[in-house]
């Protein structure tokens, strides 16, 4: 894992993309007992093309360049599968925007805050999801100030009564 993440850093220096951080159920396990997961989901703020286009295409090109190939959505680096997933929307921006620095194995790296991590899987809706909020919930030090203004700011306000009724 160590290997991955300097890899991550190295294509961030690189420009490849502007920002990552570590989401999904490997950033929860920062925050909570581990689940099963089989790969690193890694979301990434791009910079648009000049054609106004947001594209994987750099990431995959200079990994295929190091030797790393795609399986299925996944590109196996140092043998740790690994999903990029562009910002897609206002909260993964600020998700990433906010990302906590940590080391990992000696690593630098980002992960994803557990109140971003929560409100991500809120809006996501999944069952998988909801497991995680409920283990988020009951595990992780949640800043509860924080994650209801998060959950506000998306109109997530409902869905949240929800899931935690």
């Amino acid at each position: 894992m160590k290997r991955t993440l300097q890899i991550l850093n190295e294509l961030e220096q690189k420009g490849v993309f502007v920002r990552y951080a570590i989401g999904g159920a490997m950033a929860a396990t920062f925050y909570a007992e581990p689940v099963l997961t089989f790969d690193l989901d890694v979301f990434v703020l791009l910079a648009p093309s000049p054609g106004g286009l947001i594209t994987l295409t750099p990431i995959y090109e200079d990994l295929r360049v190091r030797g790393y190939r795609e399986e299925r959505e996944c590109v196996a680096i140092e043998g740790v599968p690994v999903q990029f997933l562009p910002a897609y929307n206002p909260l993964l921006e600020e998700a990433l925007r906010e990302a906590r620095d940590i080391m990992y194995e000696e690593a630098p790296t980002r992960v994803l805050r557990a109140e971003h991590l929560v409100a991500i899987c809120v809006q996501t809706g999944r069952e998988k999801d909801r497991e995680r909020v409920r283990l988020l919930h009951a595990q992780a030090k949640l800043d509860d100030e924080l994650l209801l203004r998060v959950i506000q700011r998306y109109n997530l306000t409902e869905k949240w009564k929800a899931w935690t009724a």
